[in-house]
């Protein structure tokens, strides 16, 4: 998000090391990079800014925390604070920009005012903004926070501060764009055509995608479908906030910027902010050829500028010189795929004000950027202004004081650059030490790199798989043009399969997260990646999940675009790592594992009642069995029941809690009430047409037992609280110095509890690093006693005692399990 930050005194330059879990700190100099030191700070640090030139705040992802270091004498952890789940970005403002404002999500353990009924409500925000006065601090584990700023939407990524300091802009990761899906039996008769595919076969009945235009709720023929929509989407995009109150809030809101919101930079002399962005283009249906039907083939989401002054937003579509009506297979000249730009992420803006430096991180480029264009909305692509990079996939960018050096930071191969602004030239690059495989390391580049995977340089499998995630809407990529294809699934037992070939013509579905995948069977919604052609890879039979992700190939054609599919390498190498991809920690589920009464009492229904399907328990089709690597599905099928046209795999409910946001569905189930303002125009089901899980649970699938209703909720307490591949604890951490206070002692208690758990499957490995007697420090937790890299056996009451020693410090931190020895003690 951020991941690179420049002293004020321009000395130094730091970088988040992503997947090392470090923070490195290199000496800057018109001659180049000198690495200084590194410090550890917690699980995936994505962004850092300095408060000083001594003092720094890293934002960790995976650990919920931020890490105060200390940069002079021994670089050192100094506080660990806890914040809400995921957070992304973090920035100085308000008075003598003393003042640290921090993104994250409105849920998670450490939450102060987060209670898990809370994923239930309609009309809470989802976003927080975290505000602490650095004056302030006190040694609990949330560290005071001055204000916990709730903002209305989805979770909260970028940040960017006004020259004066005076104002924090805020933005929404996964905003939305104005489009939701109705129900199936709503549309049922009424849907545009096309009705058949090629060979004439009638399409099954699918929900419909529509979308707001204006006061309208109209699909892709016009016509109106509001009385249908029972709730409305402000859309809310960008937040301004008064950094410099006594307790700061939210002044200003606008919409209308994009879908999903990567970045932010302010101009330093027009106050003009910059926005960059994808809009996404999922109200358009199906992929392929388009020879019968439209078709968003190479042509799924645009990458955007968009500039905000005051409520004026123009937005540049970068790759307006691509021509995207032609023929599937054509190959593009290269000279107009060279100017394209893809996924733009990090931005600075020279300090006249007159250049904006742009990461695409799909194109493996820098480009500068006129400000005078994007202010005019006239901005046109020119390769003398494009710098491509090695390595690829740039993710963060500093530029020095004077504007003279631009650091740029590239994901792919984990690489700090150092770049003459005035000539082009990189003066210095430095490879950072990364634990990844190669195969994944190699494999990475296949979801980003658009000048890889389409044929116009413009869209990857990231531009709806956001960083191998979601984004929160729902795509008919149906296709007309194709013919059934045979369903060779297996289903759960008592299950009817009725779904014996698969319609090209599938209707709306929201898109999947790649998270998890491994474990999961075929692929899609339906299966429809079968996994069927299983090959020996290495000596070894394939997975049933990786020959199914191989079967995705093809929509490298007909979806994103490219004249011909992957060479079977490139495709081997996507699949690797594909295959790795883990969802995070539930944030839902308490720390020490347990579950909450109502919790438990939804996990007995969910296993004992045998009838309330018709075909068994809940865990009948979600199986639930983490030691088999089941989480909510066994990778079969099943009948889906009355009001679902076709037969689909059970889905894994890893995510569940993460689809919260709307509120209203518009099926003739449930609460049909108009229930106002949300911010997720998706939900639950394959289409995202059912607003909520107990709207789910009013379908005439269920039979729930008496009291119904509050049987229904218990269900879905468990459901949002149930087990991921990691632990509940996995990230969490503390940090001990003198001044801390009694419940940072008992988090520890915590950590050495879940640490100490070994079935039925063990929880975490918790290490302990930092500076003792002005040493470094290192050391592993191994059966009630602390190992260090020396050798030496410390128990756990002394080394809280000697942490609380002054001079001393030490964070303790629970990994995922099997990764301690390497990360406290650098051994196998």
């Amino acid at each position: 998000m951020r991941p690179v930050a420049i002293s004020p005194d321009g000395s130094r330059l730091l970088v988040t090391n992503t997947p090392a879990n470090c923070l490195e700190i290199y000496g800057l100099s018109a001659g180049g990079l000198d690495l200084l030191g590194s410090v550890m700070v917690g699980l995936e640090p994505v962004a850092v800014a300095f408060a000083n030139d001594n003092e720094a705040w890293v934002v960790n992802h995976l650990s919920d925390s931020v890490s105060i270091v200390r940069l002079d004498d021994i670089p050192r952890v100094q506080q660990t604070l806890q914040v809400g789940d995921e957070p992304r970005d973090i920035v100085f403002a308000g008075p003598e920009r003393r003042r640290a404002f921090i993104t994250a999500a409105y849920r998670g353990q450490n939450h102060p005012r987060f209670r898990p009924d809370h994923l239930t409500r309609a009309g809470l925000g989802r976003a927080d903004v975290w505000v602490y006065d650095r004056d302030a601090l006190d040694g609990s584990l949330n560290g005071n926070p001055l204000a916990i700023v709730n903002l209305f939407a989805d979770s909260p990524r970028a940040l960017a501060v006004a020259p004066d300091g005076q104002t924090v802009y805020a933005a929404a990761f996964m905003s939305g764009n104005g489009t939701t899906t109705l129900a199936q039996d709503v549309v049922a008769g009424a849907k545009p055509p096309p009705a058949t595919n090629i060979d004439g076969k009638l399409q099954p009945d699918t929900g419909l995608i529509v979308r707001k235009v204006g006061s309208r709720w109209t699909d892709e023929s016009g016509r109106d479908w509001s009385a249908q929509v029972m709730f409305d989407l402000p859309d809310l995009d960008v937040f301004a906030i008064d950094a410099a109150a006594e307790i700061p809030g939210v002044i200003r809101q606008q919409s209308g910027i994009g879908t999903v919101l990567f970045n932010m930079a302010v101009n330093p002399v027009s106050g003009e902010l910059y926005v960059s962005n994808l809009a996404s283009l999922n109200h358009i249906r199906f992929e392929g050829s388009g020879e019968t039907a439209t078709t968003v083939r190479g042509h799924i989401a645009e990458s955007r500028i968009s500039v905000l002054s005051g409520n004026r937003v123009v937005s540049n579509h970068l790759n307006s010189h691509i021509d995207f009506d032609v023929a599937e297979g054509a190959i593009y000249p290269p000279l107009q795929v060279q100017k394209s730009l893809s996924q733009p992420t990090s931005m600075v803006v020279s300090p006249d004000g007159t250049r904006l430096y742009v990461a695409a991180f799909g194109s493996g480029k820098v480009a500068s950027i006129p400000t005078e264009q994007l202010r005019t909305g006239s901005y046109e692509p020119s390769i003398a202004l494009q710098a491509d990079l090695p390595g690829g996939g740039p993710a963060g960018l500093a530029l020095t004081q004077d504007g003279v050096h631009l650091a740029v930071y590239t994901r792919f191969d984990n690489a700090i650059s150092l770049w003459d602004t005035a000539s082009g030239n990189m003066l210095d690059r430095q490879v950072l030490f990364t634990p990844e495989p190669d195969k994944i390391i190699a494999g990475r580049q296949f979801l980003y790199d658009a000048r890889e995977t389409s044929a116009n340089g413009t869209s990857a499998c990231a531009s709806c798989h956001v960083f191998g995630d979601l984004d929160h809407l729902a795509w008919d990529l149906g296709n007309p043009d194709a013919s059934l294809q045979p369903n060779p699934n297996d289903y759960v037992t008592r299950s009817i399969k009725t779904t014996l070939n698969f319609h090209p013509m599938k209707g709306p579905m929201t898109t999947q997260t790649l998270r998890g995948i491994a474990d999961s069977g075929p692929q899609h919604w339906r299966g429809d990646r079968t996994g069927q052609n299983r090959q020996r890879v290495n000596g070894e039979l394939e997975s049933i999940e990786a020959a199914a992700f191989k079967e995705f190939n093809p929509a490298f054609v007909g979806l994103v675009g490219r004249s011909e599919e992957l060479p079977e390498r490139d495709m081997q190498a996507f699949t690797d790592f594909a295959m790795a991809l883990t969802p995070p920690p539930n944030p839902v589920r308490r720390l020490d594992n347990r579950l909450t009464t109502g919790q438990a009492r939804g996990r007995d229904i969910y296993f004992n009642v045998d009838n309330i399907t018709g075909t068994g328990s809940c865990n009948h089709c979600h199986s639930l069995d983490p030691e088999q690597r089941h989480f909510g599905t066994a990778g079969l099928m099943s009948f889906e029941g009355q009001g679902i046209a076709e037969n689909f795999k059970v889905p894994s409910f890893r995510n569940a809690y993460a689809k919260v946001g709307m509120f209203g569905t518009s099926g003739n189930f449930g609460d049909r009430r108009y229930r106002g303002n949300q911010i997720r125009g998706f939900g639950y089901l394959h289409d995202g047409s059912i607003a909520s899980l107990l709207d789910f649970f009013a379908t005439s699938t269920f039979n729930f037992p008496p009291p119904v209703a509050d049987n229904q909720l218990d269900v879905v307490r468990f459901v949002m609280a149930a087990d991921s591949n990691m632990a509940p604890v996995v990230g969490q951490q503390v940090t001990l110095a003198t001044g801390v206070e009694e419940a940072v002692l008992d988090r520890l208690d915590l950590l050495e509890q879940r640490a100490n758990v070994t079935g039925p499957l063990p929880e975490c490995d918790l290490i302990v690093r930092g500076v003792l007697d002005r040493t470094r420090f290192s050391a592993l937790f191994d059966d009630h006693t602390y190992i260090d890299s020396a050798g030496q056996e410390w128990g756990a009451s002394a080394l809280r005692e000697a942490a609380l020693v002054a001079g001393n410090v030490l964070t303790f931190s629970c990994v995922p399990p099997g990764s301690g020895r390497r990360l406290a003690l650098d051994r196998p």
